[in-house]
């Protein structure tokens, strides 16, 4: 273990390491402030920039975007009552009526400790949980990769935060788009209508950014947040707590913490569930619970330690079993497969130095967080002030320039297009896009190890109930769609009996 964080911190803390974690969580920080811009937004503009980094930096500066966003969201949501990202929405609920008390200062640095608290227990179990699952994931066959990322895949669409059925409608098409290309088994193309630029397959790139990028710029440039800053001057002696607020915030920031780490690491939940569900426990634990949603402490403590340690957590099933949790996750193993790291277990073992280097990165980026939040709070709040129409025409010229390239593809762009208007379309139907995405990835994935099980077994399925970790996975799969069956066929006999 000794020599593994050597290792890391050689790459961390090299000048290249220092440099793109420093991007990363600079431009994370910003992303988050500035509501209406989104983490995968600005995850898929720069992700044409990764393909021309070394992997190790190109996973540290895109973590530091996805973690400092969790950190920069609760800025906006405090001071003008609009969450920078969506797992700030729980913040707006205390941090925003303190800041109408005079004590935005106050709430900005509760929530600058309870990030670093979270971050840093949760790049611990990081370090400590991923390698362990790794030896076990190491021992799977392909009868066990397959269950386990349908039940993946299951997981993420039912327990998101649209409706299931939405959620696995969409997975399926992401997991058609996943087909697209030639086929590895028979090299013959398949959904490419005869044209080579599609023979690679769809660009992960276009399709996320179109997804996630343009109806972000859209949405934003026709009803962008216009709330008023606030006026108040925020000094470095306004924001520190005083000795009876530090015991108020402490147990809280631990309790999201714990909260936090166990839904991150399960796929589907993440960081949006892991607030909502500590600002309840805190709310209901709570001597005084009408304090809540009045500038309590602990409302604004526990959901932003909750926040940022499943942020962490999210990548001990990304790294250790190769299955994302999230559409970022997802994200990030497209990365990785770009630049030939094949995602699993094997990447711990194959390349040390890119695991061992993005944990260092989580301590570093942390520390890093806490003097970017702290002492430049003034900083983000003038960035506010920043008219939306200057920013939009920089970005969508972004977008298409990293678009272009990557595969130096015209039609990469009629495909960011499509998909741009597919998932204008779909935000307004509720579908989830990050199922999609999901499946976009996940997708080949499973038809390569399903395809290699019937190849080995002679087609023969029974093979998924006699190897017991494939069978867990497989009767955990059915008791999940179960559930979800069996609750919805209660709305309809309930109402019956009742009318009975």
């Amino acid at each position: 273990m000794i020599e593994n964080i050597l290792l890391g911190l050689s790459v961390a803390l090299s000048m290249k390491g220092l440099f793109y974690c420093g991007l990363g969580v600079l431009l994370g920080t910003v992303v988050g402030v500035l509501p209406g811009l989104g983490t995968m937004a600005t995850l898929a503009m720069l992700m044409p920039i990764t393909y021309h980094i070394d992997p190790n930096f190109a996973v540290i500066m895109l973590a530091g975007i996805y973690y400092g966003a969790a950190y920069g969201g609760s800025t906006a949501s405090i001071l003008l009552n609009l969450p920078g990202t969506v797992t700030s929405v729980v913040t707006t609920l205390d941090g925003y009526p303190m800041a109408q008390q005079g004590k935005a200062g106050l709430a900005l640095f509760i929530t600058a400790i309870a990030s670093f608290v979270g971050s840093m227990i949760g790049a611990v179990l990081l370090a400590v949980l991923t390698v362990p699952l790794a030896n076990i994931a190491m021992k799977f066959g392909p009868q066990e990769y397959t269950a386990l990322m349908v039940f993946g895949l299951v997981a993420a669409s039912m327990l998101s935060t649209g409706r299931p059925l939405k959620s696995l409608i969409i997975v399926f098409v992401g997991m058609l788009l996943g087909l697209v290309g030639i086929d590895m088994n028979s090299g013959t193309s398949r959904y490419t209508f005869n044209l080579p630029e599609l023979f690679d397959g769809l660009s992960l790139v276009a399709i996320a950014l179109g997804l996630f990028g343009l109806p972000e710029i859209i949405t934003t440039a026709r009803g962008g947040p216009e709330g008023k800053v606030t006026e108040e001057r925020i000094t470095l002696r306004s924001m520190l707590p005083s000795r009876a607020e530090w015991r108020e915030s402490a147990w809280p920031m631990l309790r999201g913490t714990g909260i936090g780490s166990f839904f991150g690491a399960l796929p589907g939940t993440g960081g949006m569930i892991a607030t909502f569900i500590s600002y309840a426990v805190e709310k209901r634990i709570s001597r005084t619970p009408e304090k809540f949603g009045h500038g309590a402490i602990a409302g604004v403590a526990s959901p932003e330690a909750a926040n940022n340690a499943a942020v962490q957590t999210a990548f001990i099933p990304t790294m250790s079993l190769g299955i994302p949790g999230d559409a970022v996750m997802a994200m990030m193993l497209g990365v990785l497969m770009v630049h030939g790291v094949i995602p699993g277990p094997q990447v711990i073992t194959e390349h040390p130095d890119l695991f061992w280097g993005l944990v260092a990165s989580f301590v570093v980026g942390n520390i890093l967080l806490v003097g970017l939040n702290i002492p430049l709070v003034g900083l983000w709040v003038r960035l506010l002030k920043v008219p939306y129409h200057l920013l939009y025409p920089i970005m969508i010229a972004f977008v298409c320039v990293g678009i272009y390239s990557v595969r130096s593809s015209v039609l990469d762009i009629y495909i960011l297009l499509g998909a741009g208007i597919a998932g204008i379309v779909l935000k307004l139907l509720r579908f989830e896009l990050a199922t999609l995405l999901l499946g976009f990835v996940l997708g080949p994935m499973i038809e390569e190890n399903f395809r290699r099980t019937m190849t080995v077994t002679n087609g023969d399925f029974s093979s998924f109930l006699d190897r017991p970790i494939a069978a867990v996975f497989v009767f955990g799969t059915l008791a999940i769609v179960g559930f979800f069956v069996i609750r919805y066929l209660m709305r309809f006999i309930m109402p019956a009996r009742a009318n009975a």
